[in-house]
């Protein structure tokens, strides 16, 4: 009995702890949540197992095609939304720019402090994801993709390191910093399988060789 009591006064404490974080929320800038939590190395492995492999389409793909930085809440689009995530100590204006704060760049190891030093990065570049099925779906599926803040898809990148990604797949590019590969290929595998999207076979095979490091 005296250790349900202990239980229940831990539970008690923790939903107050998390209450006053949310309070803290509505007060001021808070550190950043970052990328979605990506799946287990072993869930990848059994998601990539099952993704079909297939011959890129690399015909008719325009940006135009997704529909991104859309409005998520109040004056904040999607690029704002996830700025104001990945940072800390963010700062934003009335039309909810972000004027002040401190971003990490996971990718290439850089901190800025000025938001126009980054980039929102689509994990799964938005012309890969045209190549590998989205060619077939509906204008509302791609914005979906091209906005999604649920799965670990968009994040605040250095600019430079975004451009030069470009719309390379992991047989191609990977992040400088070796310790965040794990985690970039996880999510990468997360997006494609939730997507239902198919991967090209030097795709696949590079993604079972980071996945079998993990």
């Amino acid at each position: 009995m005296a250790k349900f009591y202990a239980r229940r006064r831990l539970s008690i404490l923790a939903a107050l702890t998390g209450l006053i974080a949310s309070v803290g929320l509505f007060n001021g800038p808070t550190a950043s949540a970052a990328l979605p939590t990506p799946v287990s190395a072993a869930t990848a492995r059994t998601y990539l197992a099952s993704l079909t492999v297939a011959t890129e389409d690399r015909t008719g793909y325009s940006r135009d095609l997704f529909n991104h930085w859309i409005t998520i809440s109040g004056t904040c689009n999607t690029r704002e939304t996830v700025l104001k995530r990945d940072g800390t100590n963010v700062v934003t204006s009335s039309a909810c720019a972000a004027t002040s704060g401190t971003w990490f760049s996971p990718y290439d190891g850089a901190t800025w402090t000025a938001a126009a030093d980054l980039d929102i990065d689509h994990l799964v570049p938005l012309a890969e994801a045209w190549d590998s099925g989205a060619d077939s779906w509906t204008s509302t599926q791609r914005q979906n993709f091209a906005n999604d803040l649920t799965r670990p898809q968009l994040i605040a990148v250095t600019d430079n390191v975004n451009q030069a990604k470009s719309d390379q797949d992991p047989a191609e590019w990977m992040p400088s910093v070796t310790s965040y590969r794990c985690t970039y290929v996880r999510a990468w595998v997360q997006v494609k399988y939730y997507y239902d999207l198919s991967v090209d076979s030097a795709e696949k095979s590079a993604l079972t060789s980071y996945l079998a490091s993990c």
